[in-house]
């Protein structure tokens, strides 16, 4: 698609107002941010060369939304419907998003996750169209002269992965965009960010998955993946060839390995506005159940004991998150990281093993906590016991592990328990909630990272909230670009989770509850950015936003309205014939 076939026109808050189209004729219907199909009005199809190109009747979009929820009902396999949402979006950006906006609770299982992850196991069998960019040895070296054919869309939000670490399926190689691609669709439908705005980036390094260097429908880079010193001059020319074309825009890391995303993210903290979503965005929706937590049971936030059991890049992202948010409670750092314990497949993470480097900023001194010194004190049980943990969080991955044993151990610390088993799909979460509240006599506060079915124990029915990152990232995105901030601040996170537990109900607490519902995701998106706004103005961070010319001179209220105005509906826009 040729950069010269359409271009925007933005309103002060930097909105698109108008699409100028520079194509005529059949062509445009190849234009998906431009194309409206059926519901092109007469008037539109004589002014840019369409007339019988289309039949004569003209479709509204709520028209074509049922037809279209028509067609996907009619597919049976989640896989299925995934494929015919993309090949809408290739075709009409604006419908697909329409679309999804209509039942964004039953879609967003569609766009991502669980059914994203077939799409990427499946990404060269069933690739369709390509979308994004693939960055790989063989043009690395060009990577800024590539980003500048992008200048026209003038991309605000980049997903970047290098297709390592995606989450329950490991390496997956060049399958890995469909992730980036999923991610950006919920920027969308979140935050506003037009799809246009956006861009899907993977970083093709090779892959170390045998399965797809045998195969012969592989897309990818085929070699095994560049490590040490060749990957990281391989991350640093994209680093500056990104700042250099896109300084004001939104890098996302997404998907990197445990071993890579910490490293990567701290290289780059000050050089590019970035953050990694599996860390701080995982970080920050489970501070955020915490917090909704702590309101039920009347608590506070700095007399808790945490456990984090799965010490990946996950969970010492929401161990660095819950650091961060005891420390704004007044407690020093080291009185915070002593109320935070980790566990790794070897049992309590300590200071004296060989452990990576990301794992040693909440080992435990053993000196400090005698009970350590006896090795059978380090197993998830008699930690749980000796720490008096109140709040339990599983990102291990082990299914079943938190047992009744474990789960009675946390109740005698405490009358209402706050326990998280996060680790999926279904089958590898740490406990099923119904066995939870049963082991608990009702008592416990649970959150999930899949999602689950209400639990009735003893004539009372539970909500189970999922902690789904997607009501941290988009308003961060959102809020970061309408406060122009010159770097992603751990306090955005911080202020994102304290947004988003405000934003549960007393009605859904009473419940149980400790997330908001998906349905209010545009909602909640809105609260979240206005809040990481309001949070880089007080940290010095922000800037007049790079893309309005509506000043907000760091007023709440004003912000509030930029934000606002900034977002984009999927609604069909003026065509300009140019």
């Amino acid at each position: 698609m040729s950069e010269n076939q359409y271009g925007f026109k933005y309103d002060e808050y930097g909105n698109t107002r108008e699409i100028l189209v520079y194509s005529s004729g059949a062509t445009i219907n190849n234009i998906s941010f431009v194309n409206k199909g059926t519901a092109f009005t007469l008037a539109e199809r004589k002014r840019m060369g369409l007339e019988a190109c289309l039949p004569p009747a003209v479709r509204s979009i709520e028209h074509q939304i049922e037809n279209s929820k028509i067609k996907i009902n009619s597919k049976e396999k989640p896989i299925e419907k995934f494929i015919y949402i993309r090949s809408l979006f290739d075709r009409n950006v604006t419908l697909a998003h329409a679309l999804i906006k209509s039942d964004i609770e039953k879609l967003m299982g569609i766009i991502y996750t669980p059914t994203v992850g077939l799409a990427v196991q499946q990404y060269s069998s069933m690739f369709r169209q390509a979308n994004g960019l693939h960055f790989y040895p063989g043009n690395i070296d060009q990577a800024e002269d590539i980003l500048r054919r992008f200048i026209h869309r003038d991309i605000r939000v980049a997903v970047v992965t290098d297709n390592q670490g995606i989450l329950g399926i490991g390496d997956q190689g060049a399958g890995g965009i469909a992730i980036c691609l999923g991610k950006l669709m919920l920027y969308t439908q979140g935050a506003g960010v037009a799809p246009w705005h956006c861009l899907p980036i993977s970083l093709d390094v090779g892959t170390n998955n045998e399965a797809l260097l045998a195969d012969n429908d592989y897309l990818g880079w085929r070699h095994h993946r560049l490590t040490g010193d060749e990957y990281l001059e391989f991350l640093r020319r994209f680093a500056c060839a990104f700042r250099n074309v896109f300084p004001n825009a939104l890098c996302q890391w997404e998907d990197f390995s445990k071993q890579n995303a910490f490293a990567i993210r701290d290289t780059y903290l000050h050089d590019l506005i970035s953050f990694n979503d599996d860390i701080q965005g995982t970080g920050a929706i489970t501070l955020a159940g915490i917090l909704t937590a702590m309101r039920i049971k009347l608590e506070k936030l700095e007399d808790q004991v945490f456990l984090v059991h799965g010490a990946g890049a996950g969970g010492v992202g929401i161990a660095e998150q819950i650091g961060v948010a005891l420390m704004e409670q007044g407690l020093t750092e080291k009185q915070a990281k002593d109320r935070i314990f980790t566990l790794d497949s070897r049992g309590v993470v300590t200071s004296d093993r060989d452990i990576e480097q990301y794992k040693m900023k909440f080992a435990k001194d053993r000196n400090d906590f005698p009970w350590l010194q006896d090795p059978k004190n380090l197993c998830l049980l008699e930690a749980v016991k000796r720490a008096g943990v109140t709040v339990l969080i599983g990102t291990s991955g082990q299914g079943g592990c938190f047992t009744q044993d474990v789960v009675e151990a946390i109740a005698a610390n405490t009358e209402r328990p706050v326990i998280m088993p996060l680790s999926n799909p279904t089958e590898m979460t740490e406990a099923l909630p119904e066995d939870i509240y049963r082991w608990t006599h009702g008592k416990a506060l649970v959150a999930t990272g899949s999602p689950f079915e209400p639990v009735t124990y003893d004539g009372v029915t539970y909500q189970i909230g999922q902690c789904n990152n997607v009501f941290v990232f988009p308003g961060v995105g959102l809020g970061v670009l309408g406060s122009g901030a010159r770097e992603v601040l751990p306090q955005f996170f911080t202020a994102a989770a304290h947004a988003v537990s405000a934003c549960v109900t007393k009605a859904e607490m009473e419940k149980g509850c400790l997330v908001p519902p998906v349905h209010s995701l545009n909602d909640v998106s809105g609260k979240v950015a206005l809040a990481v706004a309001m949070s880089a103005v007080e940290n010095g961070v922000s800037r007049p936003c790079v893309f309005s010319t509506f000043q907000h001179e760091k007023d709440e209220t004003r912000m509030r309205e930029l934000l606002r105005k900034m977002r984009w509906e999927p609604e069909y826009l003026p065509l300009v014939a140019m």
